[in-house]
């Protein structure tokens, strides 16, 4: 038995350890870990955008902790275990790479990508959309949804066409805070968000890592400003935080 293997029994019997002994594990059920999960998978993305790979080891250790926590309660229950969830992922990459287990040419990317969204088809999906999960962030949700349908022909053809829908959205935006409608600002207003995210997907860039490096970028200059100020910020006028703001961007590109 190799290192991995070892490792992975280890994991499994500690987990039985904990089921059986601890009094808090004992008590968890899948929807009380559901918010740990979650919060387990943004510590993880966090650590990636950090580019810590000590962090993103620790944190893919909880996360296969709670994957195998869940299989071990549904054995409990008598539904599956964790051999259940394992052979089933295998077998569905196995019918999914067709190009690499079977005699389907996929020469780049976009053909695998068309071939995945047609095969989930083929196995009984309803609707290409069928795989985005309810609770995904807004943003993350619009992106993963122009992207599936983009899969079976749903897309603009050029970038320069997708920035003409952005303007288009714009002006949409621009008349409905003219007529001071406040449902139809809302409304257009999210149309030019999800209007931008497509044409940030054009452009090769993901739009919810884009804006997290921006937020990180806001969070540690203001964070210099109420370090730096010499009086509470209240009393500061924005004239004097903007100074500081500017010296906070030329650390930055110092830094760089």
């Amino acid at each position: 038995m190799d290192n991995k293997s070892k490792a992975f029994i280890r994991l499994l019997e500690i987990m039985d350890d904990l089921r059986e002994k601890c009094p808090w594990d004992r008590k968890q059920t899948m929807e009380t870990l559901r918010n740990l999960t979650i919060e387990e998978t943004y510590e993880l993305a966090d650590a990636i955008l950090d580019k810590d790979l000590s962090g993103v080891k620790e944190e893919l250790g909880d996360l296969m902790l709670h994957m195998v926590f869940y299989a071990k309660i549904a054995e409990e229950q008598k539904a599956f275990d964790i051999a259940d969830v394992l052979n089933d992922v295998c077998e569905k990459l196995i019918n999914r790479h067709p190009h690499i287990y079977g005699d389907v040419v996929a020469e780049d990317e976009e053909a695998v990508k068309k071939n995945w969204e047609q095969l989930k088809l083929r196995e009984g999906k309803k609707s290409v959309l069928g795989g985005v999960p309810r609770s995904l962030p807004a943003m993350v949700k619009a992106y993963r949804m122009q992207e599936k349908t983009a899969q079976v022909g749903f897309e603009w053809e050029n970038v320069s066409q997708v920035w003409e829908k952005v303007e288009e959205e714009l002006a949409e935006l621009k008349e409905a805070i003219e007529l001071k409608d406040q449902n139809k600002i809302e409304e257009e207003y999210g149309d030019v968000l999800f209007s931008l995210i497509n044409y940030g997907r054009f452009l090769n860039v993901d739009p919810e890592t884009s804006l997290e490096k921006i937020n990180k970028k806001f969070k540690a200059r203001f964070e210099y400003i109420e370090k730096q100020a010499p009086k509470s910020l209240g009393e500061m006028t924005l004239e004097e935080m903007d100074q500081l703001w500017n010296e906070a961007k030329s650390i930055d590109h110092l830094a760089k």
